[in-house]
This record gives structure tokens, C-alpha cells and sequence, in this order.
């Protein structure tokens, strides 16, 4: 089942950078979110939206919003990330892609590549703009364009 606009976000738990539980149920419904599901880290495009989300971060803070990236690398991986490219939002670990399942997000490039679909929800959960394209930087200003409709 894919998530749409007008649906509220299911809860789900993940490891976060640092290792630690991530339980959705602390931020959804309690402010705006920008949750982004993306192939890999350190691949160009990946690296390109994650260092544009981390340039426009404060923007979304500024707006009261969470930013939360997705993707099926271990903690390890997103640890180095996040390091690297100084990443200040939280990167979850959906090593056995439940998470991706529970939002229907397709894959890309004909199957080959997990999707790359940022979904905006506002301050009680509810999904207000799904964008999906693998063009990595064109994510940023769509969710920030977004979170300010909803503000």
C-alpha cells in the first residue's frame, strides 16, 4: 500500500545515526516533518540532497519542522555520512526496508534503485505533499515550499 496525500504517517521505529531507537511516535503529530527516503549514502545524487537539506536545515527549524532522512545503509554507514558532510538531522537505518514498505515507496530506474520520495506532513501527521523523482536536489525547495504553506 502507498502512502497519499491526506494520509496520516503510520508509526515506525529504526535505529538512528548514533545507534539508538528512533520511535516516530516522538515527533509525528507534534510538529511538521520532512521524511525523505533516498537510494545510498555517499553516492553522488544522495550526497547532493543530503548536503542541500543540511544548507536549508535551519530553514525548516526556523519554520518548526524535523528533517528525517531514510535509507536502507547501516548505522555505520549513516554514522561516517554524517560525519563527512556534517549532517544535522536525524538518518534512520531501514536495513530490512519495513520502513519503505509501510510507505509504499516504489523503486526507481526500473526496479533497480530504491525510490528517492520525500513526504511532508503537517504538525498532526497527516501527509500534505508527496514528491517523488530522482532528482536529488529538486527535493529541498519543493518540501520547504510546502512546510511554509503549512506555517
Amino acid at each position: 500500500m502507498e502512502l497519499k496525500v491526506g494520509d496520516t504517517i503510520p508509526n515506525f521505529r529504526a535505529k538512528d545515526t548514533n545507534g539508538i531507537d528512533f520511535d516516530s511516535a516522538t515527533v509525528v503529530g507534534h510538529k511538521p516533518l520532512v521524511i525523505y527516503f533516498y537510494p545510498k549514502d555517499n553516492t553522488p545524487g544522495c550526497t547532493a540532497q543530503a548536503c542541500s537539506f543540511r544548507d536549508q536545515y535551519e530553514d525548516f527549524k526556523d519554520l518548526g519542522a524535523e528533517v528525517i532522512g531514510i535509507s536502507s545503509d547501516s548505522v555505520g554507514s549513516h554514522q561516517k555520512f554524517a560525519k563527512q558532510f556534517k549532517l544535522p538531522f536525524i538518518l534512520l537505518s531501514d536495513s530490512d526496508k519495513k520502513i519503505r514498505k509501510l510507505f509504499g515507496v516504489p523503486t526507481g530506474m526500473f526496479g533497480l534503485l530504491p525510490g528517492r520520495v520525500t513526504y511532508v506532513t503537517d504538525k498532526n501527521g497527516v501527509v500534505q505533499m508527496i514528491f517523488d523523482s530522482m532528482l536529488a536536489t529538486k527535493h529541498i525547495p519543493k518540501a520547504l515550499e510546502a512546510i511554509k504553506k503549512l506555517v
